[in-house]
């Protein structure tokens, strides 16, 4: 027996519902921080130690790795640099077109 798709996809649905820009931009960020912190574990790099390379705060450094707060581009970019990765955001075409 096959299964059928029924009904919309589910970015039609977050659309439909109106929060569809609010859902991708927290998945975003919850990617970023989630390999923000990966890319420290693998090099050892404590939030402390993260934060006096940034010279800054290990609160300041909890925000960073924290995806319910707003961060800049350039403090994303920062860290980034300390723990040798790189931001790269693009524009795409919407629906692959």
């Amino acid at each position: 027996m096959t299964t059928q798709h029924i009904g919309s996809s589910l970015d039609d649905f977050l659309t439909e519902e109106g929060v569809f820009e609010e859902t991708q931009a927290q998945a975003i960020k919850e990617v970023v921080a989630w390999q923000l912190g990966q890319a420290m574990k693998e090099q050892g790099i404590s939030k402390a130690r993260l934060a006096t390379l940034l010279q800054t705060s290990r609160t300041q450094v909890s925000r960073l790795l924290d995806p319910t707060n707003d961060i800049t581009l350039s403090s994303l970019q920062r860290a980034a640099a300390f723990v040798g990765k790189k931001v790269r955001i693009e524009l795409v075409a919407e629906n692959g077109g």
